[in-house]
């Protein structure tokens, strides 16, 4: 018993309900006693009133979308303005495939947002619906090598994607032998209009595509040799009859990355393979990749190559009429915002998918401040927004040491010290390197680093002379101080950066 517990009649007399009192009071009723003060509906009522208002007052303004997605770069669209010759080239090379020959691999070159691999996917959604209808085993598979970049990966999941294919072809089969098998039996079916003599037959092939079925083994994405892995993806196209197109968006990345025995092995596959035939479709932004390509690889490889031009103004608003009259409610657009958006994104060498950015954010903008329609203002803000969150994902990428250049340049600016020189980054370099025990580069390794910066875009770097006194580059930051600064802040690796204040010494400009 506790301590505080003491017996009822251990009590003092004085502290003890009188026997009268007890007998008298009412029995207590929780519910009578909440509901004598309080009502329930209007407690119920009160809980109503505070979960609203987060999303109602959004979500009672008009919308001004349709369908966003339309505007997205993932979206391939029914129609393609303004490239219809490089569809139709397309179209003729891979026609061959329909007629279960092997296509010419085509290489197709164009810079950011000029519809390359839209095209691509609608000319191979075309070849894959064509195929079905003629009962054609025509199968186009989409790698992106930016995100897929080394050998190991594009065959893995190549070879995944076929092995899943051939499991789901061998389960129908067995599924139409099991229940063929059951009909003979039980006397319904004869083996007459059927490809087996026997039923021993059917169960011998119901054995053998089981077996098969317990050979496809998915490839891990880590973990095996190469060869084997080659050998897997071999085995999964060569299963049945098939003409494959494989098409590597960004093949330059893969190149780069993994040098170009991807492209050796896929280009030679064709000389080994029994019953499929492989066709390679390669997009790439940079026109002079193949240089860097073994001579057989690029006489393979390049043997149709298509160029995509950029968009003009006037090409770019009819692609952007063309996705809005779909993505936007009927009247939700002012006249000058096509224009604008095709404007901005004609001056950055004719990107489609600029434009597009520029316009799902404009109506992003405009639903956000609750406004009936988008205007010209809506396009100049999504263009800042735009340019800030490129600038601010180049410098959160950028190399630590690059890094604290830049924070170098950034001080500088703060402290008032215009037309910086190479001389004075270094300076502030070293003790911020000093500061945060990193590793000091040289002052001619610096100045690289700053020129990368400039054709980054991030700083604007002069070289002018100083008569006898030599040459120099004067820098300025060409992106806003404060939203890089915080960019560069936010990377754990610069440790105390922030707190690294080195002295910077006042300069008097002549």
């Amino acid at each position: 018993m506790d301590s505080n517990d003491t017996p009822p009649d251990e009590r003092p007399e004085a502290e003890r309900p009188d026997d009268t009192e007890l007998r008298d009071a009412p029995a207590r009723d929780r519910t009578t006693d909440i509901s004598r003060d309080v009502d329930i509906d209007d407690v119920l009522d009160d809980e109503d009133d505070g979960s609203q208002g987060l999303f109602d007052d959004l979500l009672s303004g008009e919308p001004i979308f349709e369908n966003k997605e339309v505007l997205r770069p993932s979206y391939t669209p029914h129609e393609l303005p303004h490239r219809n010759e490089q569809i139709n080239q397309m179209a003729t090379i891979l026609v061959s495939a329909l007629r279960g020959d092997t296509p010419s691999n085509i290489l197709i070159y164009g810079k950011t947002g000029t519809g390359k691999t839209a095209s691509a996917k609608f000319v191979s959604k075309e070849l894959e619906s064509t195929s079905q209808k003629y009962d054609v085993p025509c199968e186009v598979e989409y790698i992106n090598c930016e995100v897929t970049d080394t050998q190991y990966r594009v065959l893995a999941r190549l070879a995944n994607k076929f092995i899943e294919k051939n499991r789901a072809v061998v389960e129908d089969r067995l599924d139409e032998l099991s229940a063929l098998r059951s009909a003979i039996t039980d006397g319904g079916e004869t083996l007459t209009n059927t490809a087996f003599d026997s039923i021993g037959r059917i169960e011998d092939r119901i054995e053998t595509l089981e077996a098969d079925l317990e050979g496809m083994e998915p490839v891990p994405m880590t973990g095996w040799p190469t060869d084997r892995v080659y050998s897997s993806f071999f085995e999964a196209v060569d299963y049945h009859e098939r003409v494959v197109v494989i098409m590597l968006d960004e093949i330059d990345k893969l190149v780069e990355k993994s040098g170009d025995d991807t492209l050796y092995n896929l280009s030679r596959m064709n000389s080994e393979l029994g019953n499929s035939r492989i066709s390679i479709m390669g997009i790439s932004n940079d026109l002079k990749f193949t240089d860097f390509l073994d001579p057989r690889v690029k006489s393979s490889l390049g043997e149709e190559e298509i160029v995509f031009p950029p968009y003009d103004a006037n090409q770019l608003r009819d692609i952007l009429q063309h996705r809005a009259d779909v993505a936007f409610k009927r009247g939700a657009l002012t006249e000058d915002v096509i224009p604008l958006c095709a404007a901005f994104a004609a001056q950055e060498h004719g990107d489609a998918r600029r434009a597009l950015d520029l316009l799902r954010t404009a109506g992003e903008l405009a639903e956000r401040g609750q406004a009936d329609t988008v205007e010209e203002e809506h396009v100049r803000q999504a263009q800042d927004k735009i340019e800030l969150d490129r600038v601010v994902e180049v410098v959160r990428t950028l190399p630590t040491q690059s890094k604290i250049v830049l924070f170098a340049i950034i001080l500088l600016e703060k402290n008032g010290v215009h037309n910086i020189n190479t001389g004075e980054v270094y300076n502030i370099y070293k003790r911020l390197c000093e500061e945060i025990d990193a590793d000091v580069l040289t002052q001619r390794r610096v100045t690289d680093l700053i020129s990368e910066l400039d054709m980054l875009g991030i700083v604007n770097a002069v070289v002018v002379s100083k008569g006898r006194y030599g040459r120099t580059k004067e820098i300025s930051l060409s992106v806003p101080v404060e939203e890089t600064e915080a960019v560069l802040l936010s990377d754990s690796r610069l440790g105390n950066i922030e707190d690294a204040r080195p002295f910077v010494q006042a300069r008097f400009d002549n």
